[in-house]
């Protein structure tokens, strides 16, 4: 048996699993690098019959499975994976399985997002190295409106961190009902109010057709020029371009990114000129509790496969 496991950036992988339980003569091969275009990572991976995915880092889709003929087994880190094309998998005999995690951190980075923000962290932090004191005021977050886009699991946590600052939180999805968001401590506004009326706007839906784009020229157009975008979800909420504009022009006051619409970011990416972001590399998910059920659990998912008996199998969508 020859295992991969992809995109361990950090170098982890290894010392969260236990490894040498792999069955006798298998080999592991772990990936520092993203593998980047589908004729490299076709190539690379060739002769692999179980592949370790680290969440959406590489997708998989049928013009690369078809030139994956030795793939048998495909581990997620999560249940789910939109970079997975299941049906391709089923068709093609590869058994898909996935893995449990830990608490929300996205929820808690979201947090760390906001209040650097709000509080100039990252200002701040660099003008005291710089031998300056205090450059700018900054906000109290008792007060502020908060307005959350998509309240479920991670939505619900923000949103009842945001009631305990003190704030008026506010939320809104396409399918949400008023009494939905009451029990996740909010109350719901439609699409419009809450954006011109929020004073930090956070996202928290699932990446589908019906919510692509979801945040593009209107909604940043409506956003108060003193307003916050944070987006600990995925990239393709937001209309990149436009958010680009507004944060160039200064008619938001700023945003918090953890996501992008290429990762890694490159080097030289606008974003990365604009003194008004905070950005994270993707660290929603990479916590060191999340990363020792990941691994261990890709780890049980291959030992269970090859024994005949998988477990956490993904189905086709």
């Amino acid at each position: 048996m020859k295992v991969a496991v992809l995109d361990d950036y950090l170098g982890v992988a290894r010392d969260c699993a236990d490894w040498s339980r792999l069955p006798p003569g298998a080999t592991l091969h772990v990936f520092r690098e993203p593998l980047t275009g589908e004729d490299a990572q076709a190539a690379a991976l060739a002769g692999f019959d179980v592949v370790v995915a680290m969440r959406e880092r590489t997708a998989f889709p049928a013009t690369l499975l078809a030139r994956l003929p030795d793939l048998r087994l495909l581990v997620t880190t999560g249940m789910r994976n939109a970079a997975i094309d299941l049906d391709a998998c089923r068709r093609q005999g590869v058994t898909v399985c996935g893995t449990g995690a830990v608490g929300a951190p996205a929820a808690e980075l979201t947090w760390a997002l906001i209040l650097a923000l709000l509080k100039r962290v990252p200002e701040e932090d660099r003008a005291l190295r710089e031998g300056r004191w205090q450059t700018g005021l900054t906000r109290t977050v008792e007060g502020l409106r908060l307005g959350v886009v998509g309240l479920g699991k991670l939505g619900t946590q923000v949103a009842r961190v945001g009631r305990a600052f003190g704030m008026d939180v506010v939320a809104w999805s396409p399918r949400l009902t008023a009494e939905r968001a009451e029990a996740g401590g909010a109350r719901l506004v439609d699409k419009p109010t809450l954006f011109s009326s929020a004073d930090v706007v956070t996202l928290h839906l699932v990446l589908g057709e019906g919510t692509r784009g979801v945040v593009g020229a209107a909604e940043l157009g409506a956003m108060k020029r003193s307003a916050y975008l944070v987006n600990t979800s995925r990239a393709g909420l937001v209309d990149e371009e436009a958010l680009l504009s507004a944060l160039r022009e200064e008619r938001i006051a700023g945003a918090g990114l953890d996501v992008f619409s290429s990762e890694p970011l490159p080097v030289g990416h606008p974003l990365t000129t604009l003194p008004n972001t905070v950005l994270t590399p993707h660290l929603g998910y990479a916590t060191r509790e999340n990363f020792a059920v990941y691994y261990r659990e890709a780890l049980e998912d291959i030992l269970a496969w090859s024994g005949g008996q998988p477990v956490r199998a993904l189905g086709a969508r």
